[in-house]
């Protein structure tokens, strides 16, 4: 430890720990893994569509049953609208199925994009880098 860190240390009156090697620990070792979780979420959501999506059909027959026995437009309309809700529940089915491939694609195939880098590291370093990029000249 140096003398400046053994000053602040008496004049902040705290301890200094020691860091790792690289001065930063790891994210990704402090991260859940959530791919059970995601497992999970993948089947309740899909076996909750199924069931909306077969009562949903029951609903619509129903629906069709009253309207034909009427003749009534309104009850025609409302049959139409359950036939689109039940069409539009699987839809989100398929795309469930599109998105979790996508995740899963997405979790074996990642890609590091570093956009924005910037340099770590003391200005001693820095010029030093900057020496050596530059061939030694000013």
């Amino acid at each position: 430890m140096s003398s400046l860190e053994e000053n602040m240390e008496d004049l902040l009156n705290v301890e200094v720990s020691e860091t790792p090697e690289n001065g930063c620990t790891t994210r990704k070792s402090n991260l859940k893994d959530v791919t059970e979780d995601r497992e999970k979420d993948y089947e309740y959501t899909r076996g909750e569509l199924y069931s909306l999506i077969d009562k949903g059909q029951e609903a619509v027959q129903g629906a069709l049953e009253v309207a034909q026995e009427s003749g009534h437009p309104r009850a025609y309309e409302v049959a139409v609208a359950a036939m689109k809700h039940v069409a539009d529940m699987t839809d989100k089915l398929a795309d469930l199925h599109k998105k979790m491939k996508d995740l899963d694609a997405e979790a074996k195939g990642t890609k590091n994009v570093t956009n924005n880098a910037m340099f770590v590291g003391s200005t001693t370093e820095l010029q030093k880098m900057l020496k050596q990029m530059g061939g030694g000249k000013r």
